[in-house]
């Protein structure tokens, strides 16, 4: 099986992003080899030294299921989840919304 990376290369791939595990980093590791972004992530990964990014929304919040806030729901009000899981039938706004009044960060 041929070698795509000498051990150099991954010495140095790994040092890189290592000091600096973002996207960018990827993106100039794949110029500098002239290689793919996939082909960087698969050697990092083969490495143990990729972090996946993590998703957020668009207001830079990380995600939350349905599940997640009524749970969240329960703890705050001191209840069993299981007497509030039928509000995984709502829509996940109104089901955040009363979280945030819950939690008092919702103002009006």
């Amino acid at each position: 099986m041929a070698t795509n990376y000498t051990d150099e290369q991954v010495e140095v791939m790994v040092a890189w992003y290592k000091a600096d595990p973002t996207r960018d980093c990827v993106e100039t590791l794949a110029k500098e080899f002239d290689k793919s972004i996939k082909s960087i992530i698969g050697k990092l990964s083969r490495e143990g030294v990729y972090q996946k990014a993590i998703y957020k929304t668009k207001s830079g919040e990380v995600p939350m299921t349905k599940q997640e806030i009524i749970l969240a729901m329960a703890t705050s009000l001191g209840i069993d989840s299981s007497k509030i899981m039928g509000l995984e039938k709502a829509p996940k706004q109104d089901i955040k919304f009363i979280y945030e009044v819950i939690k008092g960060e919702h103002n009006g």
